[in-house]
């Protein structure tokens, strides 16, 4: 099968897996690993995984499907970062939701759903090693089941969204304890929204580590 992933974000934590998972899948499939949209050739299914690009119908008239991983349960926690949301939120438990695109973000027909429970010491680098690992099963899935799926239409009902989260999200109450802001700092990412505090005047990081 003809097959193209698009990852417009190399420094993505998921892009790691997606190289490993081209290279164990080459064999059995035509598969290319591409980072902008103008690269994109044609094929069976365009896989968009951590795409920052908005694709054009020039480019979904290429592929018979066009699908996309979100980590929610759609129709639920359309948007940004839902990952972080639900944990922030107290929740362990973080679903997604393979679905094709559509002229509404995040709206498209589902073809499957998953999810993964959190233990609640899980750091940023860790959660999304769960969340890659099970969007690669997510895009097996897909494969496997090409032409035989009959996606369904989402609901009207349990429509929510997330905002995008800025850096001044990433700040820490200097009055809180740590417990009570430790959802906060295990999912900031210390390289593009860092955890930090103000304090007397001037702006500290925070990085936190397992050892």
């Amino acid at each position: 099968m003809k097959i193209t992933v698009l990852c417009t974000n190399k420094n993505h934590p998921v892009y790691p897996h997606l190289l490993r998972w081209v290279s164990q899948n080459s064999d059995a499939h035509n598969i290319s690993l591409v980072n902008k949209s103008s690269e994109i050739k044609d094929g069976k299914i365009l896989f968009l995984i951590a795409c920052s690009e908005i694709i054009n119908d020039d480019i979904k008239i290429k592929f018979d499907k066009v699908l996309c991983v979100h980590e929610s349960n759609l129709p639920e926690g359309k948007g940004w970062s839902p990952c972080v949301h639900y944990i922030l939120d107290g929740k362990n438990e973080i679903p997604l939701t393979l679905f094709e695109i559509s002229e509404k973000v995040d709206s498209g027909d589902i073809w499957e759903k998953t999810s993964f429970n959190l233990e609640g010491h899980e750091l940023h680098d860790e959660i999304n090693n769960l969340v890659s690992i099970k969007t690669l099963q997510l895009m097996d899935f897909a494969i496997e089941n090409f032409g035989s799926i009959t996606p369904k239409p989402q609901e009207k009902s349990g429509e929510s969204f997330f905002p995008r989260r800025v850096p001044s999200d990433s700040e820490l109450d200097v009055n809180k304890t740590i417990s009570q802001q430790f959802n906060q700092l295990r999912i900031a990412d210390e390289n593009r929204y860092p955890c930090f505090f103000l304090h007397k005047g001037h702006r500290y990081k925070i990085t936190i580590r397992k050892f």
